[in-house]
Parts: structure tokens; sequence; C-alpha cells
């Protein structure tokens, strides 16, 4: 066989817990389950940032936040020439991404794919989206496209589309047509097939509303101490996002049942993407991936969102299917992360990559790469957490509170208890720390720690508080209306646009991103 297709699917906010085959016995994922009955699942893979955009960047690069710059959603590194999409694009593929990117500060570029079919969230040009252009020339309305956003953030709606129309379908077909036009030609090619869903809003298309029963939705894991659990932006995250004001259980289920609805839409379409790479006879001879940017709290600790790093949030699945290269039905539960994709990609396609921070994947699930732990961070200076996991151990530390976590992966899966204060565990959370510490003082992070006479240390910076949001319980809550199509007067009526005063968005990320407590 020569070089294999690579077809990469791509969700957004997916967690880890949302596929039958891997323990869930609440979702119908058929494709998925098949996915992992022909390939690899990685049960230990987590993001390098919880966050959209830095774990986008760090895919794209197959680089760690620390060797990217980038720890927010903000402005990405500039392309240096070396991204998946460049590398096998210089190795003779054709690239091709379909769907979200979430690149910075151009949402546009195409950072080394060849060409772009772009479906991003929020835009303002929508001549340049080609999904809401596509909407434009067939009839529809294309503002909030993707549903309303701000305090509709997590109350469930229905999709405005259906079929085609609607943005997963949407991505699904643009990809199949990808896929039967490329493979008419020589050349091998790689298609990111990058779907919105599940990131909220939560809008599944009839009848798919009705797949899920809320009353049979698992309740949020919420362990009795739950509140030890947490870091600082948790607590900014639940207001950020309008749910720090009492857990309705009631809409909670409504919202795990639209989340997994979702998520069962997205695995019909990858169902079709499998079935088209079998009608066309090169389903064995493709990489196809399927993975998410991060993970999603979903009322777990009480919480909601991404940012922090319990496994909701912070783990994320990887299934890799590639007969002769990744075992059929196989379980590593090595620590894998996301900036292992891009040598995943340049391994399988036999072109030669060594200037990045991840490992082929095929060499983790055989035992040969030498790496025993994968790194996570979200935030800089005293906004910073970070997380080092091995294969049973997570090791967490919050900058501005000076707070340790550690969650025993064997005996604590759900991590329901802190175990940095066991006595115990001294040693294992010892010797993660200072592996943490080691990693962040080789990238000359001064914000991080210190190295002084052999010896490295915490910077301690002032406490951190989230004393503010307790003071005035309108603070901070997220405006994302979409400033296109929404009139300002019609008749008698005049609407308020969100976007005209985002001044609790911008306080929020003064306050979160340059340190104000």
């Amino acid at each position: 066989m020569g070089k294999p297709n690579i077809l990469l699917i791509f969700t957004d906010m997916q967690r880890p817990d949302t596929i039958g085959a891997l323990g869930n016995p609440h979702i119908q994922t058929p494709n998925l389950d098949r996915l992992v009955r022909e390939g690899t699942s990685f049960t230990r893979c987590y993001t390098p940032s919880p966050v959209c955009v830095p774990a986008r960047c760090c895919m794209h690069y197959g680089l760690y936040p620390q060797s990217t710059g980038l720890f927010v959603n903000g402005r990405m590194m500039e392309d240096n020439g070396a991204s998946l999409a460049s590398r096998l694009s210089s190795g003779g593929y054709h690239t091709v991404s379909v769907g979200k990117c979430h690149f910075t500060p151009d949402p546009y570029e195409k950072r080394g794919f060849a060409e772009r079919l772009i479906q991003e969230e929020r835009v303002t040009d929508y001549e340049k989206d080609d999904y809401r252009k596509w909407l434009l020339d067939n009839g529809h309305s294309p503002v909030e496209a993707h549903g309303e956003r701000g305090p509709m953030y997590y109350i469930p709606q229905p999709s405005r589309f259906q079929g085609e129309a609607h943005p997963t379908e949407w991505v699904a077909d643009r990809t199949m047509e990808k896929i039967r036009e490329l493979s008419d030609g020589e050349q091998p090619w790689c298609i990111m097939s990058s779907i919105i869903h599940p990131h909220p809003p939560l809008t599944p298309p009839a009848p798919w509303t009705k797949l899920y029963d809320p009353r049979k939705m698992p309740d949020p894991m919420i362990p009795e101490n739950h509140e030890e659990l947490l870091t600082h932006i948790n607590l900014a995250q639940n207001r950020y996002k309008w749910r720090d004001r009492g857990m309705d259980l009631n809409l909670l289920r409504v919202i795990r049942a639209y989340y997994y609805a979702t998520i069962s839409y997205i695995d019909y379409q990858v169902g079709r993407m499998l079935e088209q790479l079998e009608q066309l006879g090169i389903l064995d001879d493709t990489l196809v991936i399927f993975s998410s940017d991060h993970g999603e709290y979903l009322g777990d600790y009480g919480c909601y969102g991404k940012r922090s790093m319990h496994d909701p949030s912070s783990r994320v699945p990887m299934i890799i299917r590639l007969p002769g290269r990744f075992e059929a039905g196989a379980r590593c539960m090595e620590p894998a992360s996301l900036v292992d994709v891009l040598p995943t990609m340049t391994g399988a396609a036999g072109i030669a990559t060594e200037d990045v921070d991840g490992l082929d994947l095929a060499d983790v699930a055989r035992g040969d790469c030498g790496r025993s732990h994968v790194f996570s961070q979200w935030g800089k200076g005293r906004n910073a957490i970070y997380l080092i996991a091995d294969r049973d151990w997570k090791y967490i530390y919050s900058a501005g509170e000076e707070k340790e976590i550690l969650f025993d992966r064997l005996d604590d899966p759900r991590e329901t208890r802190n175990a940095a204060g066991d006595e115990a565990h001294q040693e294992v959370k010892a010797n993660l720390c200072l592996r943490l510490q080691a990693y962040l003082a080789e990238k000359g992070d001064t914000e991080a720690v210190l190295s002084k006479d052999g010896t490295i240390d915490w910077v301690q910076h002032p406490p951190l508080t989230r004393d503010y949001l307790k003071a005035d319980p309108d603070a901070e809550l997220l405006f994302q209306d979409e400033p296109e199509g929404l009139p300002e007067q019609m008749g008698d009526y005049t609407f308020w646009k969100g976007m005209e005063d985002d001044r609790s968005q911008q306080a929020f990320n003064k306050r979160l991103y340059q340190g104000d407590s």
C-alpha cells in the first residue's frame, strides 16, 4: 500500500465518556462503536489546553502551549509553515479543511490547507463563510445559524434547520463530496472534517430532539466535597455561562438529552462517511482519526463549560483506524495528547517529523515511545492551571490558589476525591509535581517556576479570588449575539443588540487573562 488517505473527524467540546462501546450505556453511537471495534481507542488522551483556540493550535502544529505561546482563547502564533496541513502538502498530499478551524485572528486563513470550506460559529462576513453563503443562496436566514448564544447558551434549542441545511450535515455532505472528488485522482488526500457540535448552543434537528428521554439521562456526578475539587475558573465560568444561580436538575436532564442527541447526529454522519469510503473501496487505505478539542462539564461537580482539568473537561475521545498500523478492538491506556495527531498523520504518511512535542500514536500503542506522561495548561501567571498525567495518576496545580489536586485514575476513575493530602501518596505527588516543574523550567516559564541553586519551586503569586462575582450577580454574564441581520428597529419596537454593549465580555477577559482578582 502507498501513502494512506487521511480523514480526521474532529468535534468540538465532546466529553470522552460519550461513546457507547467505551462504557456509556445511555448513548446511541453505533458508528463510533464500529470505529472502536475496528480501531484502537486511546482512553487516556488529554487536550493540551482545555479551551478551543489553544487546543486547536496545539493540534495543528503538534506543539504544547508552552511552544505555541497561546494559553487562552486569543491570537494564534504566526503560521510557521510547519502545520500538519503544510507537512502533508509537502509530502504529496492534497489537504482540505471542511468546517470549523477557529483560526485567529483571521478566521478565513488557510494555515497550510490547499482548500478550506469554511463554517465558523460567529461571523461578521457571511460571504466569506461558505456555510452561511450556502444558506443565503438556498433561501435560508444565516443569522445565528448555530443557535442563540448568550443567556440561551445552555438552553436546549431545536435547530431551525434540518437535513442538508443543518450545520452538522452540511459539513458531512461537503466532506463526502471532497472524498468522491479527490478519490478519482492518484494523489493521496487529507481531509479534516470539523463539526461544531456538541458545542453549545445545543441545537439538534427534529426528530433527533426526541431521541433521548430526559427522565432517563444520568444525573451529574457531584461528590459531597465537590467544592474542594474546584479551581477558580470553575466559579468564573459558571457565571460566564449563566449557570451560577442554582442547579435545576430537570433542566439539566434536558441539556444532557440534547447534548447526547447532537453526538448521535454526529455519529450518523460518521456512518455516512465510513459508508462512502467503503463504497469507493478505500476504507482500509484511509487513516481515520476521531477526536475532539476538549470536553464539557455538563453539570458534573456543579459546573459547566471547560477550561479546568477534571476529566469531563480535559480528556477527549481518540479513536484511530488503519488496518496493519492500529490494532482492531485495542484499548490503549498509555497517556496520549492532541499534540500527537500531527506526528501520527506524518508517521502513517512516511514523512519524517522530529521537531514537534507529540509522538506517533502507533508507537504509543505498541509501547515503543518511551513517554510516561503528557501535559496540559490553561492560562498564564496566577491564573494558570497545570496538568501532568500518566497512566495511573493526574496532578493538577492552580497557581493563584496554590492548590494541588491529585487523582488516582485506577482506584478513583470518576475523580471524586483529592488524594494530594494523603500520606500514602506523597511520593507520587512529589514526583509528578517535580516533573511538571522541570518541564516548565525547561521551557523557560518564569511566571510558573523559579530555578535557583539546582532547585525548582512554584512562583508565589498574589492570592487569586473571584469575590467580585458574589458582589454583583450580573457581573460578567456572557453576551455573544451576532451583529449581522438583527434590526435596530421594527415598527414600534426597538431591539437590543448584545454585541453593541460588550462590556461584560471585556471585563471577564481583563480579569481572567490579565490577573485582576
